[in-house]
């Protein structure tokens, strides 16, 4: 995919978790560049709904991007419809939080494998058109890859286990003519933070953070910085573009954050213990319901 004036012109790129939140928004933002867009994920209503809000040409897929063979046959019909895709994002994430100790052992194995297990079946399942186009792969990780935070054990390992991912994964094909970048995005307003805003004790932890990371950044705004970062072919794209820095210190990271839970845990659950809260957002309800 050799960089030009107008990259994406033409395209084809898949989004997945795309039928609402960052997913939805990256979308409309590759799609008003030109790009032919391959929605993938779960609520057909949505996915309908935003098929025909789009001003170029798009496609959806209901799937599991954790299934092998359900991710295979999208595969082979989005070649048929759309053609060889150049631009693989994988966007499709859940979360859940609370105590390990209390954690339910199926939700949380969830977690893992949509946002971990979920990434490694997307890129399986067009790495070979991504050979062909010398296209891009887009690996969408968080801060939470930098530095771990409790009560969110599934989603900081898998999102950490996502960026490895990514990485060896990038060393692995640049021979071949394809680029990998990762996405490190802080708070964006998707339904997912919303909810977790309304448990008191992820709602204090958040207010614990230094005040540019609290930050709550629009869909819209994100989905820009990770489609000129796509245009590009960067190998990485932070958002807010401070998170950089995280980079230099992560190893310090760990300490400090078990020093402030050390401190502020017992206080904020003293009221009432915190639980769990189930998967968060109503993409996460609904990656749970199924198709």
């Amino acid at each position: 995919m050799p960089v030009t004036e107008d990259p994406l012109r033409g395209r084809t790129a898949v989004v997945t978790g795309a039928a609402r939140g960052l997913g939805a928004a990256t979308a409309r933002e590759l799609s008003a560049r030109g790009a032919k867009v391959a929605l993938l994920g779960h609520e057909k209503r949505l996915l309908t709904r935003l098929k025909a809000s789009l001003p170029g040409i798009s496609e959806y897929w209901e799937v599991d991007v954790t299934d092998d063979r359900e991710m295979a046959r999208a595969g082979q019909s989005v070649r048929a419809r759309l053609g060889p895709p150049s631009v693989v994002i994988a966007n499709a994430g859940v979360a859940e939080c609370g105590p390990f100790a209390g954690s339910d052992p199926a939700v949380w194995r969830r977690v893992v494998e949509v946002n971990l297990i979920g990434s490694a079946v997307t890129a399986r399942t067009f790495l070979g058109d991504l050979f062909r186009t010398r296209g891009y792969f887009l690996q969408v990780a968080s801060f939470a890859s930098l530095g771990a935070a409790p009560m969110m054990s599934a989603y900081c390992a898998s999102k950490a286990g996502a960026e490895s991912f990514a990485h060896s994964l990038r060393a692995e094909v640049a021979h071949r003519g394809v680029g990998v970048g990762i996405a490190y995005i802080n708070w964006t307003d998707t339904d997912m933070i919303r909810d977790s805003d309304r448990h008191p004790a992820l709602r204090e932890l958040r207010g614990h953070m230094p005040p540019p990371a609290r930050k709550v950044y629009g869909a819209g705004h994100v989905a820009d910085r990770l489609v000129t970062a796509v245009e590009r072919r960067r190998p990485s794209v932070y958002v807010p573009r401070w998170l950089r820095a995280a980079q230099l210190v992560r190893a310090g990271m760990p300490p400090v954050v078990t020093w402030v839970a050390r401190r502020e845990l017992p206080r904020l659950t003293a009221g009432e213990p915190f639980g769990t809260t189930g998967p968060l957002g109503a993409g996460g309800r609904a990656d749970q319901a199924g198709p």
